[in-house]
């Protein structure tokens, strides 16, 4: 469902819409939506981010065991 809404923009970037498309409410849904999911992805990745960053020493102290397992240095 939809629901109307109104918004005020600058000039210059109404005529950047107009010009990209000519429906001004389907461009900006698209580009909310797409700034949306950027936004998400970034948490997400902070998030992960933040869970590796806390089982850094555990993780990296696997890694030189399965080196060193391999006979690599």
């Amino acid at each position: 469902m939809k629901a109307k809404t109104s918004i005020t923009l600058p000039s210059d970037l109404l005529k950047r819409i107009d010009r990209a498309d000519a429906n001004r409410s389907a461009f900006l849904e698209r580009a909310a939506r797409a700034y949306l999911a950027r936004l998400e992805k970034a948490q997400r990745e902070a998030a992960d981010a933040e869970i590796i960053n806390r089982h850094a020493d555990r993780l990296n102290a696997e890694a030189v065991d399965v080196l060193a397992y391999q006979g690599l240095p």
